[in-house]
């Protein structure tokens, strides 16, 4: 977390977050959870349009291509198993795309 965060927990809180509080914060402000850095980006992304059939917030988006195709697109933030085990960090990475994917049909 950035300092300014931090200040900001304490603020709120009136104290000091004990270690399980700040875990559970670090985690639910990351990059992977939250999408806290690049969230603002994403917004200018536009997202509705007559071919956009299933948008954000689904687990993978659905575009129409013609008027008997559409053409299924994910991405996958998890990142953080590639820090600590890059194979099975990719492996986990591509496993969720498909899964995405898969699960719309």
């Amino acid at each position: 977390m950035f300092p300014h965060e931090e200040k900001l927990i304490k603020e709120r809180l009136g104290r000091e977050p004990n270690e399980v509080e700040k875990a559970m914060l670090e985690v639910m402000w990351s990059e992977h959870a939250s999408y806290k850095s690049s969230r603002k980006w994403l917004k200018l992304l536009p997202t509705k349009n007559e071919h956009v059939i299933l948008g954000p917030g689904e687990d993978a988006g659905v575009v129409k291509f013609d008027e008997n195709t559409a053409i299924v697109v994910g991405i996958e933030s998890h990142n953080h198993p590639s820090a600590v085990e890059p194979y099975g960090g990719a492996a986990t990475g591509v496993g969720g795309i498909v899964r995405d994917i898969l699960c719309m049909g």
